[in-house]
C-alpha cells in the first residue's frame, strides 16, 4: 500500500486557494473523527480489559497528531517565494511526510513492546467485555469511511501528502479488523488473541512509518519523478516546434511539484531571439501539463539532418 504506486487523474486542480480549503477541510474531518475515536477507543478498551483495542485507541491518537502535521505543512507549502526561499515552501510537505512517518515508526515500536510484555505472560491476560468488540467494529466502519473520503479528496487535488493520510485511514481500518479478530478470539475462550492483534496491529504501523519515512527521505534527496512522468515531459518537449532532439533531461521532486533541468537542441541557423522563443514556448508547454514547478533549458545547437 504505497501511496507512490496510485495513479492519480489528469483533470486536475494546481496549488489554489479552494485546493487548500478543500485539503484542510478533509482533514479537519479526520481530525473530529480521529478525536472520537480515541476518547471511546481508549475508555472502552480500558473498561473491557482489552490491550488491543488500547492499542488501536493509541493509533487513533497518533493520528491526530498527524493530522496536524499535515495541517501545518499545508498551511506552510503554500508560501509564495521570499529572498531565503526561491522556490517556494513546497518541501514543507516532504519534511511533513517525514514526520508523519517517524511518528507512526514510534507509536509501532511502542506497541509491539506492550504487546510482548504481555504475550510472555499469557495467565495474566483477562478475557474482554463484549462492549469491546461492539466498539472495534464500529471503529473499523468509521475508519474506512473516513479513507474513501480522504482518497477522493486527495485524488481530486493530486497531493502526495493528502494520498499518504488517506493509506495511513486504509491501514487505522485494517488495524481495527485486526483487533476485532483478536477481541472475538478472546471472547471464545482464546485469551492470547487480545495482544496477539495488538501485536499485528503495531507491526503494521510500523511498517507504515518506515515506508513514508523511507519514501519523504528520498524526495527530501532530490529524488527523480516517475519514469512515466518523465516520458511525458519528453513528449511534450519534443512536440513543441523548433525542437530537433534533446538531452540530459533530469527532474527532482519538490513537494507534489517537480522542478526540470534540459538541454534542448535546436538549429544552429537560428537566431538567439528565434532559440529563446522555442525555449519559452517548450517551458509554458511543459508547466501547463504537466507538475512542475520551474523548467531550466539549456539550448544545444545543431545542424539539422538533411534527408
Amino acid at each position: 500500500m504505497q501511496p507512490s504506486l496510485i495513479k492519480l487523474p489528469e483533470d486536475h486542480e494546481h496549488n489554489t486557494p479552494h485546493k487548500q480549503q478543500a485539503a484542510r477541510r478533509s482533514i479537519l474531518v479526520s481530525v473530529f473523527v480521529n478525536l472520537i475515536l480515541t476518547a471511546l477507543q481508549v475508555t472502552a478498551g480500558l473498561f473491557a480489559g482489552s490491550q488491543a483495542l488500547i492499542a488501536d485507541g493509541i493509533h487513533s491518537l497518533s493520528d491526530l497528531v498527524a493530522d496536524f502535521v499535515v495541517l501545518l505543512a499545508s498551511r506552510h507549502s503554500s508560501k509564495a517565494a521570499d529572498a531565503d526561499h526561491h522556490y517556494g515552501h513546497h518541501r514543507y510537505e516532504n519534511a511533513a511526510s517525514l514526520v508523519l512517518g517517524g511518528l507512526l515508526l514510534a507509536v509501532g515500536l511502542g506497541m509491539l513492546w506492550a504487546a510482548f510484555v504481555k504475550i510472555e505472560a499469557p495467565h495474566a491476560i483477562p478475557q474482554v467485555h463484549m462492549v469491546a468488540l461492539y466498539v472495534a467494529l464500529g471503529a473499523l466502519l468509521a475508519k474506512e469511511l473516513l479513507f474513501r473520503y480522504m482518497l477522493a479528496v486527495a485524488k481530486r487535488l493530486r497531493s502526495s501528502l493528502l494520498v499518504a493520510n488517506a493509506w495511513h485511514a486504509r491501514s487505522d481500518a485494517a488495524s481495527s479488523l485486526v483487533v476485532a479478530i483478536g477481541i472475538g478470539g478472546n471472547l471464545l475462550g482464546f485469551a492470547l488473541l487480545d495482544p496477539i492483534a495488538a501485536l499485528v496491529v503495531g507491526l503494521m504501523v510500523t511498517r507504515m512509518g518506515a515506508t513514508f519515512a523511507w519514501n519523504a527521505l528520498h524526495d527530501l534527496m532530490d529524488r527523480a519523478v516517475s519514469a512515466e512522468e518523465i516520458a511525458a515531459i519528453d513528449q511534450t518537449l519534443r512536440e513543441t516546434p523548433g525542437i530537433l532532439g534533446l538531452h540530459d533531461l533530469r527532474t527532482r521532486r519538490v513537494g507534489d511539484l517537480a522542478i526540470v533541468d534540459v538541454h534542448l537542441e535546436l538549429d544552429a541557423g537560428m537566431t538567439v531571439a528565434q532559440g529563446h522563443d522555442i525555449a519559452v514556448d517548450a517551458r509554458q508547454r511543459v508547466m501547463a501539463r504537466h507538475d512542475v514547478l520551474n523548467l531550466m533549458t539549456h539550448v544545444d545547437p545543431v545542424l539539422p539532418k538533411i534527408c
